[in-house]
């Protein structure tokens, strides 16, 4: 827990790996937002009674800032009485897809996990005014996936990112658009926020901007010039020194960011649909086995 004064507290999981996400808790007089949940029931649940030490009363609203498992699986260990909002395509994707994270890390022990979907659904822009606080949500996908909301908090600016944002662990635009996430990143960036809470990682500030940024740039000229040398992404991946990115977690990213990549190289949609589960092959192909997850 970081307390961000006003009221406003990030709930960190580190170190911010695969399915090690943050989430966000709003506290007013009468209600309390919560920005995101977490992977696993066991988890959802200490975020719960974090929440519950915060507050008397169960979460007013509960925000999802897109649709993978590790922001809204936990959904299920609020009460009726929690709204949760979410983007339209959201909730679209949620329904889809399912638990089927699950069966990327079947070791991990999830729960007895039911999906709880949104509730209320918005496309672009939608205001909250909750216990004294303007709370903006807004659509900035495709960027790490076609759903993608931020919470933007004006008075105190404070910017929950979800994964358009990340401190300390690649960016992962597979299920979105690299160019698309480099849009939402000055779109976030014309916001001065001074506080951001990205999806995984440390709590940081704009200087987390420019770190997303310089590596989406990276990735951009990267698949080019191997589009153009007619290696696949595969290839390139293994072609390719980290340099200053090797520090980064989960660095089998670069695979699905480059087919990606590929496909806005070639002129593709942003955000258009890929074979994703084939992507991922290709990652655990390039990592040597399944990526490593801690929830």
């Amino acid at each position: 827990m970081e307390d961000l004064g006003d009221g406003v507290f990030a709930y960190v999981q580190l170190d911010g790996g695969w399915c090690l996400n943050n989430s966000g808790i709003i506290v007013g007089g009468d209600s309390t937002v919560v920005v995101d949940t977490a992977a696993t029931v066991r988890r959802a649940r200490l975020l719960h009674d974090t929440v519950a030490k915060l507050s008397a009363r169960e979460a007013t609203t509960l925000v999802n800032t897109h649709h993978h498992g590790d922001h809204c699986f936990g959904n299920c260990v609020f009460g009726p009485e929690t709204s949760i909002v979410a983007h339209d395509l959201a909730r679209t994707e949620l329904a889809a897809g399912g638990l089927a994270l699950q069966q990327l890390w079947p070791d991990v022990e999830w729960g007895e996990i039911e999906l709880r979907l949104p509730d209320l659904t918005f496309p672009k822009r939608l205001t909250l005014h909750q216990g004294g606080h303007e709370i903006e949500l807004v659509h900035v996908g495709p960027a790490h996936t076609t759903n993608d909301i931020v919470v933007w908090l004006p008075g105190p600016r404070v910017l929950f990112a979800g994964d358009v944002v990340m401190n300390g662990a690649t960016p992962f635009a597979l299920m979105g658009s690299v160019q698309g996430s480099l849009d939402a990143v000055e779109r976030l960036r014309a916001l001065k926020p001074q506080v951001i809470v990205g999806g995984h990682g440390r709590v940081g500030g704009a200087e987390l901007l420019d770190d997303t940024a310089r590596y989406l740039r990276w990735i951009q000229r990267l698949a080019a010039d191997g589009f153009a040398a007619g290696l696949t992404p595969l290839e390139l991946a293994r072609a390719t020194e980290l340099g200053e990115f090797g520090e980064l977690l989960d660095s089998e990213r670069l695979v699905g960011n480059l087919v990606r990549a590929y496909a806005e190289v070639r002129g593709g949609q942003l955000g258009e649909p890929l074979d994703v589960m084939a992507a991922f092959g290709e990652m655990v192909e390039f990592h040597g086995s399944a990526p490593t997850c801690f929830a």
